[in-house]
Formats: structure tokens, sequence, C-alpha cells
């Protein structure tokens, strides 16, 4: 989504406005809480800290880094999964293929245009499809066969195709044979993935006939392993190939490796003159893969940018609670080091208190952090496993950031003068 914003005089009087309001509330309470103090106790030193204060101070600081700990795991999962998308073996090869649009003279010469584009250097294989390969896009219920319960509804995905698709886009044949022009006119010839045959209930597909819409006797000549045609969020349809090289919109061509450049440079050269008033508009397979995770690929980033802004925000906390503390505990410190404390002794004094509070906040984060990121998996078929490790490591992290957030206050408590310490204005 796109958002534009101008800098009208109503838009600069709302942010300052915002800004104003902000203040005041920010400011409202210590300025209220401080009015409150009688002067009279104030002066005789006997303000003293109650059980509520003590208890908002710690649990702010455990709320933070709670934030902190469940946002550090939602990191590490998105990002595991959107690495898991990308990487995944999806059955057929994205690489290095490009497909685009049949229009003007390569729709009405399609064979032509194809024979003459495959001897261009760099072009490896060369078809046509009624299909992109990104999603269900033509589906169908109309196949009856053998043993077939006529209450059941099975929708297929139905791909009608050229000679030489399959091995153009890299589809690997479990079983049987692709349509080819040695065994004649093959259009009353099927294919069918694993899925299908599973669905179909067929042991020995291979020379089986099914009927299509109820017009079409087809016979089942190969059988391909499955391959993920739409996002690895839904989980494998059925689907079967159909020759009918009249019925194809798109040109697949697959590209030799480390010549893209030059082979699509050609290829545009040899289209304009083939089709004369029609620009060369292409577009690579695996880049419209990985526009289906766009949104995945938000989040993640999202994920990032808060929990950074998550951890900041509990260091500040925490670092201002640790300055808090060590100036009560100024006096305490000071006997500690005349009766022979170590730096080491009073350092550990001052940073095992808020050890407590982030373990806390990490036994209280971990376990929502977990439900969560489980959830938002449960929107992929094929996800990653959530390891230990991520909610591991998201703790020691957690843990790591704040003794070095506290370690520079204990230090220099810890080395302060106890004559410093000690005196009684």
């Amino acid at each position: 989504k796109e958002m534009a914003l101008s800098l009208n005089p109503g838009f600069i009087l709302a942010l300052l406005g915002i800004t104003l309001i902000t203040g005041l509330l920010a400011g409202s309470y210590p300025a209220l809480y401080l009015s409150s103090f009688r002067p009279v106790s104030v002066l005789k030193g006997e303000i003293r800290t109650s059980l509520g204060e003590l208890w908002a101070r710690r649990g702010l600081v455990v709320f933070q880094f709670t934030l902190s700990v469940i946002l550090i795991v939602a990191v590490f999962v998105v990002y595991k999964q959107i690495q898991f998308v990308q990487t995944k073996n999806l059955g057929y090869n994205k690489d290095n293929l490009i497909y685009f649009d049949m229009v003007g003279r390569v729709e009405d010469q399609t064979e032509t245009f194809l024979a003459e584009a495959n001897n261009i250097p760099g072009i490896v294989n060369i078809s046509t499809i009624a299909h992109d390969l990104i999603g269900r896009q033509n589906n169908t219920s109309g196949l009856n066969w053998e043993g077939k319960d006529p209450d059941n509804l099975v929708l297929f995905e139905h791909v009608r195709v050229n000679y030489g698709l399959l091995e153009t886009i890299g589809v690997e044949l479990k079983e049987g044979r692709d349509f080819s022009r040695q065994f004649g006119a093959d259009t009353a010839k099927i294919i069918f993935n694993e899925k299908a045959i599973e669905i179909m209930g067929m042991q020995e597909p291979i020379g089986q006939k099914i009927r299509l819409w109820d017009q079409y006797d087809m016979e089942i000549i190969g059988v391909v392993k499955d391959f993920h045609f739409q996002s690895l969020r839904q989980e494998l349809n059925p689907l079967f190939f159909r020759l009918a090289p009249e019925d194809t919109w798109f040109v697949m061509a697959r590209l030799e490796a480390g010549k893209e450049k030059e082979t699509i440079a050609s290829l545009k050269k040899f289209y304009e003159a083939f089709n004369p008033g029609f620009t060369f508009d292409f577009e690579f397979i695996d880049k419209r893969y990985a526009a289906q995770y766009e949104a995945v690929q938000r989040v993640a980033t999202l994920s990032g940018y808060f929990a950074g802004f998550a951890i900041l925000i509990s260091c500040l906390g925490l670092f201002g609670l640790a300055a808090f503390t060590a100036d009560r505990k100024k006096k305490e410190i000071g006997i500690r080091k005349v009766l022979g404390a170590s730096v080491a002794n009073i350092v550990s004094l001052l940073t095992k208190d808020f050890t407590r509070l982030v373990l806390v906040s990490v036994f209280i984060g971990l376990p929502v952090a977990f439900w969560l990121t489980h959830n938002w998996l449960d929107r992929f078929a094929y996800r990653i496993e959530l390891n230990g490790w991520y909610f591991i490591s998201a703790g020691l992290l957690v843990l790591v950031i704040s003794w070095l957030t506290v370690s520079s206050q204990a230090f220099r408590s810890a080395n302060v003068n106890p004559k410093e310490c000690l005196r009684d204005e």
C-alpha cells in the first residue's frame, strides 16, 4: 500500500498538537508526583519508596524485555521461514526461466517462432503453456475414471501445453513418457502429477483411460513427480497436462546459466523483428515466485525494526533502574568496600537483581513467542520446524544485552570512593 503525506497547514498543526499533548502527558506524572511531597518530609529525608512504586518500576522492565524476547524470536522464525520458501526444491527449475505473452505473429505462427527462437544461442529450451506456474488459474472437476465415487468432487488443475514444455520447465517424469511427435497426435493423451494419481487410487496408471467433461476419452501416458505450482501456504493439488498448442498463451524459455543478459538481448532483437509493432515484455519466473512472499518479507523487516526499538527502550529502562538502585544503595556499597568487598562483589550485588528480572521476562516471553510463531507458521502448508535454538538464542541474547546495559553503571558504582558514599550532607 502506498501513502502520500503532504505538508499542508492542517497536517503540520496536527503534528504539533500530537507533540504538545504527548509532552504534557509524559510530564504530568512526575510533576504531579513531585508536587505531592510534603516539604517537611523531604527536608528530613523521610521520603520512602512504596512497594507499589517498586513493583511498577520492575514490572515495566519485565514487560519491556518480555516484548524484546518475543520480537527477537519472531525475527529468527520469520527469517528462517523466508529462507525455507526461497530455497525449497519446488519440483521444477524456476531459475533462468522466463515467460512472455503470445501476441501478434507469435500467436498466429507459433511453431515458426519457436523453431527459429530455439536456434538463438543461449536458448536451452522453448515452448508454450497456458499457465505461469504461480497459483491456481484453470481448474476443473470434469474428470471421470473407473471406480470414482460420484459424490467425490475433486478439482484438478488443468494445464494446456505444447510439445517440449515439461522439459523446458524441468519437471521430472516418474513413469511413462512426455508428449512427443514421434507417436503421432498426442491430443488424446494426458499426463498427471503424483497427487492426482493418489487421489484417483490408481496402482498402474499408464495406459488407463479417463473421460474429460463427458466428451473426450483420454489415455494416461505419463506421471510427473509432484511440483509446487502454488504458494507454499497451500497443500499440493492434483494436476494434469493436456497437449493443446492452439490454446496456450505464454511462451516459456529456458536460458543458459551465466548468459542470461546476452540471450535476452538476442531474443528481444529477434522478437521485435519477427513481431513488429509489439514490445518484448518478459518476466522471470523466480521473481514472480518471490513476489508471492513480499508480505512475509515486510513482516521480517518490520519485526527486525520493532525488535531493535524494543531492545533500545528496554535497555533505557533497565539503565535508569540500575542508576536508581545504585544511588539508593550507595551507603551500603561504601560500607561493603570499607569491609573489603571487591569490585566483582559489588558488581555482582548490583546485577543479580536485574538478572532475575530479565530471567522472569525470558520465562514469560518464550512461551508467548512459541504460541505466536506457531500460529503464524500454521498459515503455511510447508514450513520450518520450531527449533529450540531460536528460543535459547533469544533468551541468551537478551541476558547478554541486559548485562552490558547494567555493567557500565555497576562498575561505575563499584569504583566510587567510599568516602563519597558514606558522607552525609
